[in-house]
């Protein structure tokens, strides 16, 4: 629970169960969102924040029923005009809340993560629209291109329960997409190390190589088209690009992929990237009810099939 101090313009935090243990620089950072470090372990160096009434080093592991005081921060004004901004347009895509997680299909575009300036991503807008909520953590992530559902943990003990589920391999991930060229056979399962290689514009490039991290994908066929296939995908593992970078090794792109793909080759209709994380099952944190999730794909990700299946009728 916070409290203002009406003199002061600090904030008077009680640490409850659910963060009692963290450090204090760890538990500045979770509710100062988007601070630096830095001036995290300027304040504790300072005196600026107290816990108890008393000072305390960065260190130190806050407990259930600590009062915090944490000094006003000058927050971006730019900032928060943008996360209002973007709110509208993420409300409507939220899935599913409540006191433990939220489900939302993230739109194509938008990163997980904000960058510079006032550039801000997913988590912190969803920040600025639950103001009252303390705690919001991804349990996952997706590319800036990907769209579709991705899961916060809204608890701390529900982000550590979420993450022991997606290590051990219990969370359900399938995904959506349309890859380049004639699809011979059925499914095929993908079992290959992947690398991640990091170039000199700072983008990261993933390729299969010896010494890679475990990475298997599987891809199920749905519909054959002439020079496309739209398939249904089964992640078994999380590795950066993974989809798109094990489509690219078996000679099948995902299609409107700029880094692995062939653009000469796109469908000519197609604007992003055609992958879309459309399903979603695993146990509840709180009730361990196993619970499931679906997405459809976005409007105009379907378009383009719709198209390629009226092309198909008429040539058939």
């Amino acid at each position: 629970m916070a409290k203002n101090d009406k003199h002061s313009g600090a904030r008077l935090v009680t640490v409850d169960e659910d963060s009692a243990g963290r450090r204090l620089d760890n538990f500045l950072l979770s509710e100062l969102k988007g601070l630096p470090r830095t001036r995290i372990y300027s304040m504790i160096r300072k005196g600026e924040v107290r816990v108890n009434k008393g000072r305390k080093k960065a260190a130190y592991k806050v407990m259930a029923g600590d009062a915090v005081r944490i000094p006003p921060v000058n927050t971006a004004a730019a900032k928060a005009k943008s996360a209002g901004n973007a709110v509208g347009h993420l409300e409507p895509q939220i899935i599913h809340e409540d006191d433990a997680i939220l489900v939302i299909d993230k739109p194509s575009g938008l990163a997980v993560h904000g960058g510079s300036g006032i550039s801000l991503g997913l988590i912190e807008t969803l920040r600025h629209a639950r103001p009252d909520c303390r705690y919001m953590e991804l349990v996952h992530r997706l590319d800036r291109d990907t769209s579709g559902l991705l899961l916060i943990a809204k608890k701390r003990s529900a982000l550590r329960k979420l993450h022991e589920a997606f290590r051990n391999g219990d969370v359900d991930k399938r995904y959506e997409s349309l890859l380049l060229g004639q699809w011979e056979g059925g499914e095929r399962l993908v079992d290959m190390p992947l690398v991640v290689e990091h170039r000199k514009n700072g983008e990261r490039h993933v390729s299969p190589g010896e010494g890679g991290k475990p990475a298997r994908t599987r891809f199920v066929p749905r519909d054959y088209f002439s020079d496309y296939v739209f398939v249904d995908i089964e992640l078994f593992t999380g590795r950066t690009h993974q989809i798109r970078a094990h489509g690219a090794a078996i000679g099948h792109p995902v299609a409107g992929d700029q880094r692995y793909g062939d653009s000469e080759l796109d469908p000519p209709d197609l604007t992003r990237l055609f992958l879309h994380a459309a399903e979603l099952s695993f146990e509840h944190p709180v009730t361990a009810k196993q619970v499931s999730f679906r997405a459809p794909l976005e409007r105009s990700l379907q378009g383009v099939v719709d198209r390629l299946h009226d092309e198909a009728r008429l040539s058939g």
